[in-house]
């Protein structure tokens, strides 16, 4: 277990990337990392919350075709 509480912003993160996923019609993350090209455990990590480095999260804006403002919209 890990010692440290998962950040509360980070957990918004988390399920907003797996809401896009679901909504892009991909049940599992792993068919959506293959499909994209992502590292499969890396991925299923940022929907954990953890190991997302800003890098990560733009090219999942990319692959979304969002805009930062956009994924970010309603999370307050």
């Amino acid at each position: 277990m890990n010692a440290f509480p998962l950040d509360p912003r980070l957990q918004k993160i988390a399920a907003r990337l797996r809401q896009l996923r679901l909504a892009a019609g991909y049940t599992s993350y792993e068919a959506f990392a293959f499909e994209h090209d992502l590292p499969r455990v890396s991925y299923g990590k940022h929907e954990k919350g953890s190991n997302l480095t800003l890098k990560s999260l733009l090219r999942l804006l990319d692959i979304h075709q969002l805009t930062l403002p956009e994924f970010f919209a309603g999370m307050e």
